[in-house]
C-alpha cells in the first residue's frame, strides 16, 4: 500500500514506551465507549490474568507518523484512551495505599514507574503534565487536568465525552480495587497486561493522505463505520491547513452539534435514515460510498453537514413523543407513543421526508397510517421488516419528489382484514416487560373502544392476569405442560386486572377467580366472569377469536385501499 511505512505486531508496553507520544486529531470523534465495551474488555483482561500463556488481540491501530516519535491516531483512540484510563485507576489505587501508609515508599516508586511508562511525566513544581496521549479538544482538558492528576472528577457541566471518561474511570477503578488490594499485585497486573495485549500497528507517512487510509483499510476488510469514514472524508475535502482553517472549525462545530443531539443513538443509524429519506435505500455496508459519491467539493460537504444538523432534531423528536414539537397535537403525539411502544424504526426515513415535504394534515394522516400498519404488520403479524423498509423508502421518495402520498402507496404493507384476524386469533405474548406493555395497550384499547371506558395502557393501576396461571397448582390439575406452553400466553388467556386483585387471584381456581374478576373496573375482565362458566383451551380459543374481530375494527384504515 503506497505511503505505508510499517505494519507490525506490537504490545501495549512497546506502544507506550521509548518516549513515543500520540495525539487524537481535534476533528476525531469524542470518547464514546460505554459499559458494554468496558465489560467486554474487562472480561478479556480477567481471562488474561488467569492464563499465563494467553494473549489478547486488540485489533488494528492506524497511526500517521510525524517523526517516528510523535504519531497522530487515525483509528484506535477509543482503545488507547480506555487502556490509559485503566492504568490511571491502578495509579489511584496505589496512591490510596501510599497515603494510608501502606508500603508508602514502595508504592510511590511504583506510581512513578507506571506513570512514566504508560501515562507521562508530571512537573513536580507546576503540576503540568507532559502526557504520552493527547485527546481531542472536547476531551483533553478533562483528561489532562482531572484524570491524569487523579483529582476528584467533576460530574456537572461536563460534555458527553467527559462523562464517558469519568464513568470509564469509575468502572475500572471499582473492578481493579475489588481484585487487587496490594501494591505488588496492582503493579504486577499492569506489568503483565502490558505484554499480553497486542495490536496490529499500521503507520503511514506524513505525505500519505491519512483520510485515504480509512477507505483503503475498509476495502481490505478492516471494518470501519460509515460515520467514521464520512467524517474523515469531509475533513479531507475541507483542507485543514492555510486559509481554510476557519472552515474546519465550522465543520467541527456542526458535526459536534449533531453528535450532541444524538446522545446514545448511533450516528451511523441516523445517517442511514437521513440518506434513505431522499435516496433509494442503501444498506450499511455501502452507505459511505453512496454519500461520498455526492460530495464533490467544499460546498457539497457543508450543505450535507448543515442539513444533517437541521434534520437531527426532527429525527430525535420522532423517537421522543413528549417533545415540544408534538404537544400541540395530542392525536399525533398518541401515534408516536404507540410507535415507541412497538419499538418500530423502519418508518423513520419516511417520517423525515413526510415532515419536511408534506402539509401538516397530510403528515398527521401518514403517522396515523404507519401506527396502524405497524400494529398489524410488526406487532401482530411479525412479518419481514426489510420488505417494509423498502416500501417505506419508495413512499419517502414519492413524497420528496412530488410532495404527496396516498394510502394506496402503502397497500403492500397493510395486512388485510382476513390475514390480520387470523394472525390475531393465534397470537401469544411471553411474559416480558415490553410484551406486557403491549398486551395492556391491546386490552385497554379494546375496553375503551367497545365499552367507552377510560382505561389507559400507561396506567400503573392494572397488570396482566394470566387466567390459566403460568404456574398452575392443585387447582388446575387438568392442565398438562404441553397445553400450558401452547396456551398460557395467548391473548385469549390474558386480562387486565388491578394490581391488588391480581395478587389475590394468583393460582386460584377459575371458579374462585370469577369472583375477583367481577370486582374489576375493567369491563372486558368483568365480562369474563359472566360469560364463561369454565376455563379451558376451547374457552381461550373462543375468546381470542372474539377479541380478534374487535381488534380488526379498531386498528384499521378508515379509507378503503385495494
Amino acid at each position: 500500500m503506497k505511503g505505508i511505512l510499517d505494519t507490525s505486531s506490537i504490545t501495549f508496553r512497546q506502544l507506550m514506551g521509548n518516549g513515543l507520544r500520540y495525539e487524537v486529531p481535534k476533528f476525531q470523534r469524542d470518547y464514546s465507549w460505554e459499559e458494554e465495551q468496558w465489560d467486554d474488555l474487562w472480561f478479556d483482561i480477567d481471562a488474561l490474568m488467569k492464563n499465563e500463556e494467553y494473549e489478547h488481540y486488540m485489533g488494528y491501530l492506524v497511526l500517521q507518523s510525524m517523526d517516528n516519535k510523535n504519531f497522530v491516531i487515525i483509528d484506535g483512540q477509543q482503545r488507547i484512551t480506555t487502556l490509559s484510563i485503566l492504568v490511571l485507576t491502578v495509579l489511584k489505587c496505589l496512591t490510596e495505599l501510599a497515603e494510608n501508609d501502606i508500603e508508602k515508599e514502595n508504592n510511590f516508586k511504583r506510581i512513578d514507574a507506571l506513570r512514566n511508562s504508560y501515562i507521562g511525566y508530571i512537573d513536580p513544581v507546576t503540576l503540568i503534565s507532559a502526557n504520552k496521549l493527547k485527546l481531542n479538544r472536547n476531551s483533553d482538558d478533562y483528561y489532562r487536568n482531572f484524570l491524569v492528576l487523579l483529582k476528584e472528577l467533576p460530574q456537572r457541566n461536563i460534555n458527553n465525552s467527559e462523562r464517558n471518561m469519568r464513568n470509564c474511570f469509575l468502572y475500572f477503578y471499582n473492578k481493579v480495587k475489588n481484585v487487587y488490594n496490594t501494591g505488588e499485585s496492582l503493579a504486577q497486573f499492569i506489568d503483565s497486561l502490558a505484554d499480553k495485549l497486542f495490536f496490529t500497528r499500521i503507520v503511514v507517512s506524513d505525505e500519505f493522505n491519512a483520510y485515504k487510509v480509512f477507505e483503503t483499510l475498509n476495502a481490505r476488510g478492516v471494518q470501519l463505520s460509515a460515520a467514521d469514514l464520512l467524517k474523515n472524508y469531509l475533513f479531507s475535502v475541507i483542507d485543514a491547513t492555510g486559509p481554510h482553517s476557519s472552515e474546519l472549525d465550522e465543520l467541527e462545530n456542526l458535526w459536534t452539534g449533531i453528535i450532541d443531539q444524538l446522545g446514545s443513538v448511533k450516528l451511523e443509524d441516523y445517517l442511514r435514515y437521513y440518506w434513505n429519506s431522499k435516496n433509494k435505500t442503501v444498506r450499511k455496508n455501502i452507505l459511505f460510498k453512496a454519500i461520498r459519491n455526492n460530495i464533490k467539493n467544499r460546498s457539497d460537504a457543508f450543505s450535507l453537514v448543515r442539513e444533517l444538523r437541521e434534520t437531527v432534531e426532527l429525527f430525535m423528536a420522532f423517537q421522543e413523543p413528549d417533545s415540544e414539537l408534538w404537544k400541540s397535537d395530542p392525536e399525533l403525539q398518541k401515534c408516536l407513543k404507540e410507535l415507541e411502544l412497538f419499538q418500530i424504526k423502519q418508518h423513520l426515513s419516511l417520517f423525515i421526508s413526510g415532515k419536511k415535504y408534506l402539509k401538516d394534515e397530510d403528515f398527521k394522516r401518514l403517522v396515523k397510517a404507519i401506527s396502524v400498519i405497524s400494529f398489524r404488520y410488526n406487532v401482530i403479524g411479525g412479518y419481514n421488516p426489510n420488505n417494509q423498509e423498502d416500501i417505506y423508502n419508495s413512499v419517502a421518495l414519492k413524497i420528496y419528489n412530488k410532495k404527496k402520498f396516498t394510502l394506496q402507496d402503502l397497500k403492500d404493507v397493510y395486512v388485510d382484514d382476513r390475514k390480520f384476524e387470523n394472525d390475531f386469533s393465534t397470537k401469544a405474548f411471553k411474559n416480558t416487560t415490553r410484551n406486557n406493555k403491549i398486551v395492556k395497550y391491546i386490552l385497554s384499547n379494546i375496553d375503551r373502544h367497545i365499552y367507552n371506558s377510560d382505561i389507559s395502557y400507561e396506567s400503573d393501576l392494572f397488570t396482566i392476569e394470566h387466567i390459566m396461571p403460568e404456574n398452575p397448582g392443585e387447582n388446575w390439575k387438568n392442565i398438562d405442560s404441553e397445553t400450558l406452553n401452547r396456551y398460557v400466553y395467548r391473548i385469549g388467556n390474558l386480562a387486565l386486572l388491578e394490581k391488588n386483585l391480581n395478587k389475590k387471584a394468583s393460582n386460584m381456581s377459575y371458579a374462585e377467580k370469577k369472583g375477583i374478576f367481577a370486582r374489576s373496573s375493567c369491563i372486558e375482565t368483568k365480562k369474563i366472569a359472566k360469560q364463561y362458566d369454565d376455563w379451558d383451551i376451547n374457552t381461550i380459543i373462543e375468546r381470542q377469536k372474539i377479541l380478534a374481530k374487535q381488534a380488526k375494527a379498531i386498528w384499521k384504515f378508515h379509507s378503503k385501499i385495494s
